[in-house]
């Protein structure tokens, strides 16, 4: 799927465009709709969002962390088999991800987005597009028909029904997650089982990563 592209600057040359990255690491994805698949996952640095119950408040800072350039970036993904990368943050649509999806999408990879949609503009070419709101910070309306899938952290027992205003709003394919906060698990995992139950358009997201012990 690809946003309007008016994503790739035309004054920088794309291999030498930089993000700031927090992270990059070749592991298994853990959650929703792509659990258990290989991917590559480069999470940026920079978010305006804040969570309390984030567990990558490191990424936070959008000057912290080193700078790499989408050549660099481009480099270390081919250098692991698989061909699915995922760019996640921090909130990496703080970020014009143009220049850096086209390169990957040219190099042969897929590339998916995790983002809570809090944007100013949505940039990037993806082919999966799993769109996490928040309570805290509004999203930018533009993310919605674009999502491939709802995913939403569930550490309140509001989170539920505030989860489903939201799916009403996706297009009718999106695929719809419920995700216990991790620390929330033993009082969430009851409620949850119980709405998809009797909900079945909706599936449980388990972060099996943190089950595995693996990034």
């Amino acid at each position: 799927m690809q946003s309007n592209p008016k994503d790739i600057k035309t004054d920088v040359k794309r291999a030498e465009f930089t993000y700031p990255v927090m992270e990059s690491f070749y592991t298994i994805q853990g959650e929703g709709k792509y659990q258990g698949h290989a991917a590559y996952f480069i999470r940026l640095g920079g978010c305006d969002v804040g969570c309390h119950w984030c567990d990558v408040k490191e990424s936070w800072p959008v000057d912290t962390h080193p700078v790499k350039s989408v050549a660099t970036l481009l480099e270390e993904a081919l250098a692991h088999p698989g061909r699915l990368v995922v760019i996640t943050g921090g909130e990496p649509l703080m970020h014009d991800l143009g220049p850096l999806t086209v390169a990957l999408k040219d190099a042969g990879f897929r590339t998916h987005i995790e983002t809570s949609g809090v944007a100013t503009a949505i940039t990037g070419i993806w082919d999966w597009v799993c769109f996490s709101p928040k309570k805290f910070k509004a999203p930018n309306e533009g993310i919605l028909a674009l999502t491939n899938e709802l995913k939403v952290v569930v550490n309140h027992p509001s989170d539920i029904p505030w989860a489903q205003e939201w799916s009403t709003k996706l297009p009718t394919h999106a695929s719809l997650y419920l995700q216990p906060e991790w620390s929330k698990q033993d009082q969430m995992n009851p409620l949850i089982v119980d709405f998809v139950k009797a909900n079945p358009s909706w599936q449980i997201s388990v972060q099996t990563h943190k089950f595995l012990q693996i990034p």
